[in-house]
């Protein structure tokens, strides 16, 4: 009779178990915008877009962008994940660490596999500097470019320079010659 009940309350338990919602801290990775940005959502279906902190993959239109991408995404997508850090960025952006159900930290991985530079600019973490260093000295994945440019300068290098030559451009503008309004005949008499 024992091995009766045990064998339902082992049934009753594991029902519960699999209709047990996801803790309110993870988030399910639902979209991979680039290799340094995703998209999640929470337990409660909002969407929120991520900006992995400390690190800087390549652009999409830039050499090993879209691997950075498909790296990211086949880390991964579709999976939960939990958020370390709650700071937002001037795009409204979350930025923060991604760190796997298993533990695996997302931004780390990218550098380590050599799918994006520490961001300097925002990290000083040494670990992450070491996983760098040792992408590099083996050549992984953007490293084994001769000479790979960091998003930061590609970036710099494609927005519209406003600043550069201001002044000369008034001076070349011609110029808008105005007419004396002839009046209007009542305005004459």
């Amino acid at each position: 009779m024992f091995k009766k009940y045990s064998s339902l309350l082992l049934i009753i338990i594991l029902l519960l178990w699999a209709c047990n919602p996801k803790p309110e801290y993870l988030y399910k990775v639902v979209k991979i915008k680039d290799g340094d940005t995703i998209g999640l959502l929470s337990s409660d279906n909002r969407q929120m877009t991520v900006r992995l902190a400390e690190v800087d993959c390549p652009e999409k239109t830039q050499a090993f962008g879209q691997a950075a991408k498909k790296f990211t995404s086949d880390l991964c997508f579709g999976k939960y994940v939990k958020l370390v850090g709650n700071v937002h960025d001037r795009y409204g952006r979350t930025v923060a660490l991604v760190i796997l159900e298993d533990g695996t930290n997302v931004n780390y991985q990218l550098v380590k596999s050599g799918y994006a530079w520490q961001y300097k600019q925002y990290s000083q973490n040494a670990q992450l500097a070491g996983y760098e260093h040792e992408a590099r000295q083996s050549r992984l994945g953007l490293w084994a470019d001769a000479n790979p440019t960091p998003p930061w300068e590609y970036r710099r290098e494609k927005k519209p320079a406003y600043h550069i030559g201001q002044t000369d451009s008034l001076q070349h503008k011609p110029k808008k010659h105005y007419h004396k309004r002839k009046p209007k005949l009542e305005e004459v008499y």
